[in-house]
């Protein structure tokens, strides 16, 4: 008797454990907290529906397979494969160490190595899904001819963000903005990029703004890539 009940037991520990565990996992995280984690990831994801920036809106992505969004084209190969469905397990995985979930994922984010801290962001996503998230904190930053580095509506950039002439003289660019004011800017430090998206800029009206990234200052935004060289002048004083 003492034997089977010992059997018993020895079984029944791992599915306690288990228990135990996904319990711990499926605890409520703290979805304000999250919010303010998740300042870290938005230079690369947006929680808006349909604003797609380095990674795919993470507006519902609970619950979402991997890899599915029909208007968002750079998931690589691995992911679509990998028919993950995002939920409170894979998400805390994948928060943790994305490439040893998905090997070969484009994906290039370290890490959150606070166990609290991807609960909190799960529970931060979640609420987001559900219409329920809290305000995001406003962050700090530089500025760069009064235009934030944060995606924005670029059709409505103040004066001061508005391009209306751009020349170019050995190493260097001259801005000049509808305020009035001219910038010069190593050409090193200026990153040409195009926003066909709803958010940018009207043709042939390109918006600068701050680029916010390692090695460039500002980034000058396009409506589509056949502007940029018909904007810019060649030409030195």
């Amino acid at each position: 008797m003492k034997r089977i009940v010992t059997m018993m037991f020895g079984c029944f520990i791992p599915f306690m454990m288990a228990g135990f565990a996904s319990l711990a996992l499926g605890a409520a995280g703290d979805a304000t907290h999250g919010a303010a984690v998740f300042q870290s990831c938005r230079a690369c994801h947006s929680t808006t529906e349909g604003e797609h920036m380095t990674g795919p809106s993470l507006a519902h992505v609970w619950q979402r397979k991997a890899g599915t969004l029909d208007d968002f084209a750079r998931y690589s190969d691995p992911l679509k494969r990998s028919n993950i469905v995002w939920n409170e397990q894979s998400l805390d995985k994948w928060l943790a160490n994305p490439q040893a979930v998905v090997a070969g994922t484009s994906m290039t984010f370290a890490g959150l190595r606070e166990a609290k801290d991807r609960q909190d962001v799960i529970a931060y996503l979640k609420a987001v899904a559900e219409g329920k998230a809290p305000a995001a904190p406003q962050r700090g930053g530089g500025m760069m001819m009064g235009m934030q580095s944060q995606k924005m509506n670029l059709k409505n950039a103040p004066p001061q963000g508005q391009v209306v002439a751009l020349s170019h003289c050995k190493d260097t660019y001259t801005v000049k903005t509808a305020d009035g004011k001219i910038e010069k800017v190593w050409e090193f430090n200026l990153r040409l990029k195009t926003d066909s998206s709803a958010l940018g800029p009207p043709p042939g009206k390109p918006v600068i703004v701050e680029a916010g990234m390692q090695g460039d200052r500002a980034s000058l935004v396009f409506a589509k890539p056949g502007e940029i060289s018909g904007f810019i002048k060649e030409t030195c004083p």
